[in-house]
């Protein structure tokens, strides 16, 4: 059976990607990065080794950003969608928010990740785990 990919891309076309299943995690994550960066209660991000995911596009309409001390956040030098991260912590895989991509991928949210950094006007009812930033790998 051949793998599926599912394409992506930034807000005004600029940035297009594609990744090639499966992935390896879906979750939301609640932590003050992701929230500001993306001006969201929280995000949904994805991720898969890095030899699954292509860029499409040239590589000068992605911009970077260095957000921590291990982390690079990824956006459209057009119109500023977030798209990606990576990470010193896990150097072989990048994450992708699953909000750019096309089409569904194989996994449902699996959990909500810096949970203790939750903003308190987004209610969140699923049965999801919960995890704190000290529960996190």
């Amino acid at each position: 059976m051949e793998a599926r990919t599912v394409a992506g891309g930034c807000f005004c076309g600029a940035v297009r990607f594609e990744i090639t299943l499966p992935t390896t995690f879906c979750v939301h994550c609640h932590c003050s990065m992701c929230r500001r960066i993306h001006g969201a209660g929280y995000v949904t991000w994805t991720a898969v080794p890095e030899g699954q995911f292509k860029l499409l596009s040239e590589e000068a309409a992605v911009a970077r950003h260095r957000s921590s001390e291990h982390g690079i956040r990824s956006f459209c030098r057009t119109c500023g969608s977030n798209l990606f991260c990576g990470s010193t912590q896990h150097p072989e895989s990048i994450d992708i928010v699953l909000a750019c991509l096309d089409g569904p991928i194989d996994k449902e949210p699996q959990a909500h990740i810096y949970f203790d950094n939750r903003v308190d006007w987004m209610p969140i009812d699923d049965k999801l785990p919960r995890l704190r930033e000290d529960q996190m790998p």
